[in-house]
């Protein structure tokens, strides 16, 4: 049987059974997450959730792009997917360098939220396939559109994590020896009286100095993919109208948002900022991209917009 639009309903049904089930097991690792943070042990099983939810949103996406014939993200529903799916691999790979449940606490929800808004709060015509419009035909959708969405996710699980500093250890106070090393340890030089020689011994990093130095990296990642995406951007915005910069919302919200977190690493790097202060920053950067992503394309103005509500 067929759609309207000549797709087939059956690829439609299980696409979105596959958002649906990826949805419930990160649903069922939030608060196992939660609980290894309170009981302080390790969250194995949360992140084998997560890595199977991952899967299936790659499954998703794979067969979103078959069913529809282009690269699945040219509306909010399939953009909500691909950020869900890119949420997940971004918590994993920090995970990786530091295996904390803080990590997964912190990141679970917004995986969780996308897949969520996805699947239950679009209406049906914006979550059925349809045929890319004219502008959107071109092979500069993959390489923006992409590097976007994985820039996003980046500093929005970054800045959760920016969060998490903010709220974990508040009595205790937070004084950084290292804002880049990686979360592996801190060497620390030691004189010896004898012979005045210098041994090196590694001094464990604290939780919340674990959580900015993830911080920290995550979003520079984020933000040189952000800049790669906005410039690629410009370019295919010349090629579609002319015009490198028109100042649609959207355009003008991403340059909000990149000067937000240029302005965080300025902190970082120029002003020695570490900790609360660049933290608070990464939050409303965190604000920032809400509105940009959600807020400008839900009120169907500017040329990005996918429209809803009006």
């Amino acid at each position: 049987m067929s759609s309207g639009n000549g797709v087939l309903n059956t690829p439609f049904e299980l696409v979105t059974s596959l958002g649906f089930a990826g949805f419930v097991l990160l649903l069922l690792a939030m608060p196992l997450a939660f609980w290894a943070v309170s009981s302080q042990s390790r969250a194995g099983l949360v992140r084998l959730l997560v890595a199977v939810a991952n899967l299936l949103f790659t499954a998703q996406l794979i067969l979103r792009w078959w069913q529809s014939g282009h690269f699945p993200i040219s509306n909010l529903y399939e953009s909500l997917c691909f950020l869900a799916w890119a949420c997940t691999l971004t918590q994993l790979l920090v995970e990786r360098a530091w295996p904390s449940p803080i990590v997964a606490a912190a990141a679970t929800p917004m995986g969780l939220g996308c897949i969520a808004f996805a699947s239950f709060a679009l209406p049906d015509q914006l979550q059925s396939a349809a045929p890319l419009v004219p502008a959107l035909r071109s092979s500069w959708l993959v390489m923006h559109v992409s590097v976007i969405m994985v820039s996003y996710a980046a500093l929005l699980v970054g800045s959760l994590l920016s969060l998490a500093v903010l709220v974990t250890d508040r009595d205790q106070a937070l004084e950084l020896r290292s804002s880049s090393i990686g979360s592996g340890g801190f060497r620390q030089a030691a004189s010896i009286a004898n012979g005045g020689s210098v041994q090196l011994q590694s001094v464990q990093l604290s939780t919340n100095e674990q959580l900015d130095s993830l911080s920290y990296r995550t979003i520079t990642v984020g933000f040189l993919m952000l800049t790669v995406g906005i410039v690629s951007g410009a370019v295919w915005a010349n090629e579609a109208w002319g015009s490198y910069w028109s100042w649609d919302p959207k355009e003008t919200w991403a340059l909000i948002c990149w000067l937000v977190y240029a302005a965080y690493l300025h902190t970082r790097l120029s002003r020695g900022w570490q900790g609360r202060r660049p933290a608070l920053v990464a939050v409303v950067g965190l604000v920032v991209i809400a509105v940009c992503y959600i807020g400008v394309n839900l009120l169907g103005i500017g040329l990005h917009s996918y429209g809803w509500f009006f």
